[in-house]
């Protein structure tokens, strides 16, 4: 899939570019990326997806084609962008799938805006932030040298080594990908990354949920996916043989798994 069918609409102040694929008519679902990519680390998911849901893809602020506020960001105004482009293209519910900062933000908008959800997934992601300083670190090389910079040290955390070895295009394209996003965009993500703190949060989601980890992510291990699965009532665990990007290393097991859970609730 290409940025031939992206759009920008305008949410609150600021201009956001999404992409729907699949029937009109299909159960709509909402792919969340993470840091330093952009809709695109969803093509192979969503190409899977599409033939029976409406899929829709969008930029976090300061990625792809959407624009860049100021930093720093909060993950409460991240996820109030959810709702803000639900609400623009008009779509009452979705199921929701958010990986690494997108699952950040899935939290938020399961706790917050819950009644816009039929489910909630969280992939490769956590609730808590055990190495703020790091981020200060990541953003002070951003602002410094551009986010290329940050490139190869990320790239081998996202992916396992068989991967990085085997796949050098897909490799090459998320590493195109990354070297796309603004300064402001990655260092106000940044922010609202390091100051991660959403495990009280929990409790309160309410929609049935799924927990995506990765046997051989470092950024986000498993015992954190088991964190956020014990803390979700009735939360279901599924760990996918990946690192950080499971749902670019693995994606048909990340959609059987997902159809799996989806189909289990009766949507």
């Amino acid at each position: 899939m290409s940025a031939a069918g992206l759009r920008k609409v305008r949410v609150g102040q600021q201009d956001i570019a999404c992409r729907i694929d699949g029937p009109a008519q299909g159960p709509a679902v909402l792919l969340v990326h993470g840091v330093l990519t952009d809709h695109r680390a969803w093509d192979a998911v969503a190409a899977r997806l599409a033939s029976k849901f409406r899929v829709v893809r969008y930029d976090l602020r300061g990625h792809g084609g959407s624009s860049a506020p100021p930093p720093p960001y909060t993950m409460e105004e991240l996820a109030d962008d959810v709702a803000g482009l639900l609400d623009v293209l008009q779509i009452d519910q979705v199921h929701l799938a958010g990986s690494s900062l997108g699952g950040m933000i899935g939290q938020q908008v399961g706790a917050r805006h819950g009644h816009r959800l039929l489910s909630l997934t969280l992939a490769n992601t956590g609730a808590v932030q055990a190495a703020p300083a790091a981020w200060d670190e990541r953003a002070a090389i951003a602002r410094k040298s551009g986010v290329a910079a940050l490139a190869e040290g990320t790239l081998q955390r996202w992916f396992t080594p068989g991967f990085i070895e085997k796949s050098p295009d897909e490799i090459d394209r998320m590493r195109r990908i990354l070297c796309e996003v603004s300064v402001d965009g990655y260092v106000g993500c940044a922010a609202a990354i390091r100051d991660l703190s959403q495990l009280a949060l929990l409790t309160r989601i309410g929609v049935p949920a799924l927990v995506i980890a990765g046997s051989q992510d470092q950024a986000t291990p498993p015992a954190q996916a088991q964190q956020i699965a014990d803390a979700i009532p009735g939360a279901r665990l599924v760990t996918l043989p990946a690192a950080h990007q499971a749902a670019v290393e693995q994606p048909q097991a990340f959609c059987d798994a997902w159809l799996s859970f989806v189909d289990s609730q009766g949507s």
